[in-house]
């Protein structure tokens, strides 16, 4: 039976312009969840308290999606183009009941 699973990416420092040039790879595989309807949300962390942080970039990014297994979940996440690309330095895979809304 399918589950939410929380995946929580945290940027190595200075990744921004790795992330910038994996960015559009990274959003298709989002796309391809949300069209499956499998995406809960998703969205970076950014570095300062600001929507654009500009050159400060980003500290992270957080992804709750359904998947299969949590085996699936962190293939899932192994595979991402900014994992291939070094942005992250750390991934977590975790389970996430959904409550609200």
């Amino acid at each position: 039976m399918p589950m939410w699973y929380a995946i929580t990416g945290r940027d190595r420092p200075d990744s921004l312009s790795a992330r910038l040039a994996a960015r559009s790879a990274h959003l298709a595989r989002l796309e391809a969840l949300r069209d499956a309807g499998r995406l809960l949300l998703a969205g970076p962390f950014p570095a300062i308290d600001a929507a654009d942080p500009g050159p400060a970039g980003f500290a992270g990014s957080l992804i709750v999606a359904e998947f299969e297994s949590l085996e699936a979940a962190r293939a899932w996440a192994d595979a991402d183009p900014y994992r291939a690309a070094g942005v992250y330095d750390a991934v977590e895979v975790r389970p996430f009941r959904r409550v609200l809304p």
